[in-house]
């Protein structure tokens, strides 16, 4: 079974964040492997194990100067790394996102897709569902927990009640909720071997895409940013036997009642 694992470099969550003359979220620094990721290469990981053979691969879209959080993910365990970078893809929304990965991922054979529900910096979710329709693949999204069984894909989805058991034919996209595994960690030994693994570094031009990309080709863009208000104190009262009184009057102020 070989499985492609959508993984994203992100700016250290510990380190100040900043934002350029574009509002673009500044990436000049450390970059690490997205969180949510780990769970999408770890579920991998397990259902090659199970399957008795296969790869996991692993397909990002940024910069190529800095390649530690990709390698984090090989370290882990994945046998090989593509890495999308071109400066005309600065400022890309989610679906151009998803056009690059899916041109990415096409290039070879694969089974099954896994990618995160959501980037922690980006948090739109509207990726993984965009990314399986141009792959013309069927999406289950939510899940906490994938299991292989032939030819047949079986989900337990998460919803708000319980979950939903999907199935569905491979191959398929399968967005994974955090927690759906718990992610291992890199060995010496792996983290050595990562260094000699193979990591392709493709260009838009090498992936023919049609059209433009980047700022360019963006259908949204972010306007302005602002920093958030800063919570207020709230009321403080002592109970004088009237305290039941005064929480129905709160509530009906703010139209709860």
């Amino acid at each position: 079974m070989d499985i492609v694992v959508c993984v994203k470099q992100i700016p250290d969550p510990a380190a100040p964040q900043s934002f350029d003359g574009s509002n673009n979220l500044d990436r000049s620094g450390k970059l690490i492997l997205d969180e949510a990721d780990t769970y999408g290469v770890e579920m991998a990981l397990q259902l090659v194990d199970a399957a008795g053979g296969g790869e996991v691969s692993v397909v990002s879209m940024g910069s190529a100067t800095d390649v530690a959080g990709v390698r984090s993910a090989l370290a882990m365990g994945a046998a090989r790394a593509t890495v999308v970078s071109d400066e005309s893809l600065r400022g890309s929304d989610a679906l151009t996102t998803a056009k690059v990965l899916a041109a990415a991922i096409a290039r070879h054979p694969f089974d099954l897709v896994l990618a995160a529900t959501e980037s922690s910096d980006g948090y739109t979710g509207t990726m993984p569902v965009q990314l399986a329709e141009l792959l013309g693949l069927a999406s289950i999204t939510f899940a906490k927990s994938v299991a292989v069984e032939g030819s047949t894909l079986r989900v337990q989805r998460q919803t708000e009640l319980g979950y939903d058991e999907v199935t569905a034919p491979l191959p398929a996209l399968v967005s994974v909720t955090a927690g759906v595994v718990e992610p291992r960690y890199a060995s010496f030994k792996g983290i050595m071997a990562a260094k000699s693994k193979p990591l392709d570094v493709l260009g838009v031009a090498d992936l023919g895409l049609a059209g433009p990309v980047g700022a360019a080709g963006a259908r949204e863009a972010v306007v302005a940013i602002d920093a958030a208000e800063a919570r207020q104190a709230g009321e403080k009262h002592v109970d004088e036997g009237d305290g039941a009184e005064r929480i129905v009057a709160f509530l009906e102020s703010i139209k709860v009642l």
